[in-house]
């Protein structure tokens, strides 16, 4: 049996139109409530919640709790951890074939 891995879920989550949307509203305004998220969205809370679970299963939102309210702030370090991994790598090797063609071209 294959063994799910945090990366595994945070690709899983962003895979998802709706929770790339949440995520950004936490981005512009962290800290919102379900009814605040779900003004912004044309679902059902329960449609709502089940997202922001995928999304704290795979630790890029967390909650805490305010009197009777649950508050949702995202949470950057597994998004920089997968840009790390998967991502920088990628532009490194982009920008050093850029670097040789440019002197490649002016002949240096």
């Amino acid at each position: 049996m294959k063994e799910t891995t945090n990366t595994d879920l945070v690709f899983k989550a962003l895979g998802d139109p709706t929770r790339r949307k949440l995520l950004d509203f936490l981005c512009e305004r962290n800290g919102q409530t379900l009814n605040e998220l779900c003004e912004n969205l044309d679902m059902a809370r329960q449609s709502a919640t089940q997202h922001l679970g995928i999304l704290e299963a795979a630790n890029l939102v967390s909650t805490t709790r305010r009197g009777r309210e649950k508050l949702h702030f995202i949470n950057p370090v597994p998004l920089h951890e997968v840009y790390e991994r998967w991502v920088r790598k990628f532009e490194v090797q982009q920008l050093s074939l850029l670097h040789q063609l440019k002197t490649e071209l002016e002949g240096k």
